[in-house]
């Protein structure tokens, strides 16, 4: 069962060995799922939740077409040290979403599979699905549109690696950049573990293919070991990819095309103001995503924010300029508030603030102040 890397068609490669040894490591890492309040973590093994939920969506009658290893563990798994710690394991399961009744079901399977994983002693007969969700679900979404119909359970994690389970009969955008396109089909891996007697080696081990939604597997391939970004119509992406762009940059990540991408910054602005354009929606998705994406990374944030700031500053063109200085402002007083929270505010002797002078101080009819004899620049340094 040996193999060599190769394509089966443009989009498609088969793993190599050491690809799959990683594949190996990432299916049989036990990862806690932390329970909120007084209920006890559960141990869990991706590869053991991800065959028993198949197996019960398939007794209850839901076929399972495949399942696939999504997102950064998949660059991950293809390209080790590739400049970010993978995160959560974003796991998809290829079903049909006809009716209201499958989501339902799907939400009831997963749930009653995390009593498996319920250590022993605890009581497992007075524990409801609606108990469980509470305690173990960090969050559960369900979309049911024309053009897209999927649903997602995340499980808890306090360290960022939530185990996430989605659920997808159609979504019409998978990636966003080439680098994180990649999907890995875990079916012979599975049925590897069922009926295999014998551990994995070179020489004996299941052939995994992997797929590339943006098109070209070796040309994303490409960009994730040279660590390049490329993308196609981000305007298509809800929030236009810009937060994730600014997080590739600040991993030395860089555009495959400088001249191409200036022109694409702009597409990701005017998406992101078009899907968030209240200032309040846009404070919370950027929160939310460096609390998700920047755990245990305490020190890049501020990085981050410059970054975020200055494309925003350089590519917005959809705001009224009240708009924009608003929004620059709130990036700049979400990094000053990252400094803060990291005891990195330099000493104010190696400050220089600066104040603006009220517009009477110019006005020669305003006479209860006495104005020197001299030009008044815009903005006066505090020292």
């Amino acid at each position: 069962m040996d193999n060599k890397e190769g394509s089966t068609s443009c989009s498609v490669s088969v793993l190599t060995w050491e690809q799959v040894n990683r594949l190996n490591e990432v299916l049989t890492e036990v990862v806690p799922v932390h329970g909120r309040g007084n209920f006890p973590t559960l141990e869990v093994q991706l590869n053991d939740i991800v065959a028993r939920v198949r197996s019960r969506l398939e007794l209850s009658g839901i076929t399972v077409k495949d399942t696939r290893l999504n997102g950064s563990t998949a660059s991950h798994v293809l390209v080790q040290d590739i400049g970010w710690s993978y995160k959560d394991l974003d796991v998809i399961f290829r079903v049909d979403l006809l009716h209201e009744a499958e989501f339902r079901l799907i939400k009831d399977v997963v749930l009653s599979t995390l009593l498996d994983f319920l250590p022993e002693g605890v009581n497992k007969e007075k524990i409801t699905p609606m108990t469980l969700k509470e305690a173990y679900v960090q969050k559960l979404v369900k979309v049911n549109t024309e053009q897209d119909r999927w649903s997602l359970i995340s499980l808890s994690n306090n360290n960022g690696r939530n185990v996430e389970l989605k659920f997808v009969d159609s979504i019409r955008r998978q990636f966003e950049f080439s680098v994180d396109s990649f999907q890995i089909v875990l079916d012979s891996m599975l049925t590897y573990y069922e009926l295999a007697e014998t551990p994995m080696s070179q020489a004996f081990h299941p052939t995994v293919t992997g797929e590339s939604m943006y098109g070209d597997f070796n040309t994303a391939l490409s960009h994730l070991r040279n660590r390049l970004i490329a993308t196609k119509r981000p305007e298509e992406i809800r929030g236009g990819g810009l937060l994730k762009y600014c997080n590739l940059l600040v991993r030395d990540f860089r555009p495959a095309s400088e001249e191409e991408f200036k022109g694409l910054e702009r597409y990701m602005c005017s998406r992101f103001f078009i899907d968030f354009p209240d200032i309040g929606e846009q404070q919370r998705k950027m929160e939310a995503y460096l609390q998700s994406h920047f755990i245990g990374e305490e020190k890049s944030k501020y990085d981050y924010l410059m970054i975020l700031r200055r494309v925003v500053n350089e590519s917005t063109v959809c705001l009224m300029g009240h708009e924009r200085r608003q929004t620059l402002h709130l990036i700049s007083l979400m990094a000053l508030q990252v400094l803060a929270e990291q005891n990195a505010i330099p000493d104010a002797s190696c400050v220089t603030c600066y104040y603006q002078p009220a517009p009477y101080v110019q006005d020669h009819n305003f006479s209860n102040y006495y104005v020197a004899n001299q030009n008044i620049p815009t903005w006066l340094p505090c020292n």
